[in-house]
């Protein structure tokens, strides 16, 4: 079934990922994953339509694209900030006075704030993490950086 899907929509997909990536090497390892993942779920792939199984495919690569972005992009923020610690930035915080003012929120409120905005998950993805709806999660982070406001201006 797989080399089937594989024969099928190998280049069409290929194309799609090049696309979305712009680097023919990129490109050619987003539609591998693809391919790895549909075989690890050959069953559930087999009872698919073929539309089904294609737009499957689709919405795969393009998770995965997804995926590699904001992993490079946190990246390059963990990256940037380490540098900004090095340099000694005056105007802004050490990771000691982040912790310091984080302490001041609810656990709740804490550990939502961190993984937003520290690791980079979205509020879609807390609240799927935390079983409550992403609105729920941006009030609650709004209401933390109100706080954390409060206790930054004297």
């Amino acid at each position: 079934m797989t080399g089937d899907l594989y024969e099928r929509h190998f280049e069409e997909l290929m194309r799609y990922c090049l696309q979305l990536c712009r680097s023919r090497d990129t490109a050619l390892d987003l539609v591998q994953e693809t391919f790895l993942r549909a075989l690890e779920r050959e069953e559930a792939m087999a009872a698919y339509a073929p539309e089904q199984q294609r737009a499957w495919l689709y919405r795969a690569a393009k998770n995965l694209f997804l995926d590699g972005v904001r992993k490079s992009a946190l990246l390059q923020r963990k990256q940037r900030l380490l540098l900004e610690a090095e340099e000694g930035e005056e105007d802004g915080f050490s990771r000691a006075e982040i912790e310091l003012l984080l302490l001041r929120l609810p656990s709740e409120d804490r550990t939502l704030f961190r993984l937003r905005y520290l690791e980079g998950y979205s509020a879609v993805e807390l609240g799927e993490m935390f079983d409550m709806p992403a609105a729920t999660v941006r009030t609650r982070l709004l209401r933390a950086r109100q706080l954390l406001k409060k206790e930054m201006i004297p």
